[in-house]
């Protein structure tokens, strides 16, 4: 309510009666029950609009001490820039205004004002409080004073004109300071475009959106150069996954590992942003991995043992749920004439661990929400949590990789309860 303090202040100026309207013994009860104090004159309900002239104009006018507040805090730049005004719907609460450091107590006072009212609600409350003291009037017997009241709401149309020129009048002038805004940041914002069109790297397009933003150019280009830096990361993401791939194919596909291991240190050079998105310290093990298996495999290892026999055995490992010794075997397949059968199946094997992960996961989290020790839950949500992680290290490319990151955040989430 201390909100509509300013407001309500208006309206009841405009709507006061003196010796018409009754008073009330508390906020929203019913008038007081005697007819001395409230009786209404005929005139005051047959003429409400002759007496309603006088408050409307005065209400209309200023002292100029208030206009000069009142101009202090709409026409300073520095206030307006921290207010960040845009549209309705981003309109900034109380909380998490940013204001400029006041002039003086009056500056503050409006300052504090403007910005925790929404004339959205505001004005809405307002009328409704004035029709429900209306009603109040009405049923307690009050007829003429209730009459009298809403003639003077009804003819609050004038003033409320002058309201919208004044905010024409303070449009027109943001409106200048944007246009002016706007031609001191349009060869950066120009750039930025036609940076995403070529698809220049992130790292450039970030540069300059920062850069544009760190002239405070107002609250629509910061939402703006905020939607180009995520169309420049969606750009470079889906190339830096296609050279990724490469390089997994080279150590994979064709046990190239010394080439993979030198073009993923470029990688990393190249795309220092991503390295936690595409996990690239994880490929690095496993091609330190596939290194290591293919220096212990003789080379004539296969020439002795049948690639197809180990191929069934570390299938028959996979279902038996014997993982690591499942993997080691088809690691070293990897390096057989089978390499492309053994590399299906050791995406088959990454899926049947993770899954496993998740099952204990669940259960492991089902268990914690009937436990009434909270150390014991938190016990419990915590191994949760370790399930999913070990997927992630163990198979950081498992198909249902974001599943296993939505899980982990959810449980995170629960144990900071």
């Amino acid at each position: 309510m201390n909100r509509l303090i300013p407001l309500f202040a208006i309206f009841f100026l405009l709507a006061a009666c003196a010796g018409t309207a009754p008073t009330t013994t508390a906020a929203g009860s019913a008038p007081a029950t005697d007819p001395a104090a409230t009786s209404v004159p005929a005139e005051t309900s047959a003429q409400p609009q002759q007496q309603s002239a006088q408050p409307v104009a005065q209400t209309a006018q200023p002292s100029e001490q208030q206009a000069a507040q009142q101009s202090a805090v709409l026409f300073n730049s520095q206030q307006l820039d921290n207010y960040r005004l845009s549209t309705p719907e981003n309109i900034p609460t109380a909380d998490g205004y940013a204001a400029a450091p006041a002039t003086s107590d009056a500056t503050e006072s409006a300052a504090t004002q403007a910005r925790t009212l929404d004339p959205y609600t505001a004005f809405p409350a307002l009328a409704e409080s004035v029709f429900a003291f209306a009603d109040s009037l009405y049923h307690a017997g009050y007829t003429d004073s209730a009459t009298a009241y809403l003639e003077r709401f009804r003819i609050i149309k004038p003033l409320w004109l002058q309201w919208e020129k004044r905010a024409d009048s303070l449009l027109n002038e943001f409106g200048k300071t944007r246009a002016e805004k706007a031609k001191q940041f349009d060869p950066l914002v120009l750039k930025i475009q036609n940076m995403n069109r070529a698809q220049a790297a992130y790292s450039l397009v970030k540069e300059s959106a920062d850069s544009l933003v760190a002239l405070s150019p107002g609250d629509s280009l910061v939402a703006w150069a905020g939607e180009q830096k995520k169309i420049a990361y969606s750009n470079t993401l889906q190339k830096a996954r296609r050279d990724l791939a490469e390089i997994r194919a080279l150590a994979e596909g064709r046990a190239e590992f010394n080439a993979a291991q030198e073009k993923l240190k470029e990688f990393q050079l190249r795309y220092r942003d991503f390295e936690d998105s595409l996990q690239t310290a994880a490929l690095a093990a496993r091609i330190a991995e596939l290194a290591a298996v293919a220096d212990s495999v003789a080379k004539d290892y296969w020439a002795k043992h049948d690639p197809a026999q180990a191929l069934a055995q570390a299938d028959t490992l996979t279902r038996q749920e014997k993982f690591p010794q499942a993997k080691d075997l088809l690691n070293k397949l990897m390096f057989s004439n089978l390499r492309q059968q053994a590399l299906e199946k050791y995406n088959a094997l990454a899926d049947a661990y993770c899954n496993k992960q998740r099952k204990v996961t669940s259960q492991l989290f089902t268990k914690s929400q009937k436990q009434k020790d909270e150390q014991n839950k938190k016990s419990l949500l915590k191994d949760a949590i370790d399930s999913l992680d070990n997927c992630l290290v163990e198979y950081p490319d498992y198909s249902q990789k974001q599943k296993v990151l939505d899980n982990m955040e959810f449980l995170k989430k629960e144990l900071a309860k």
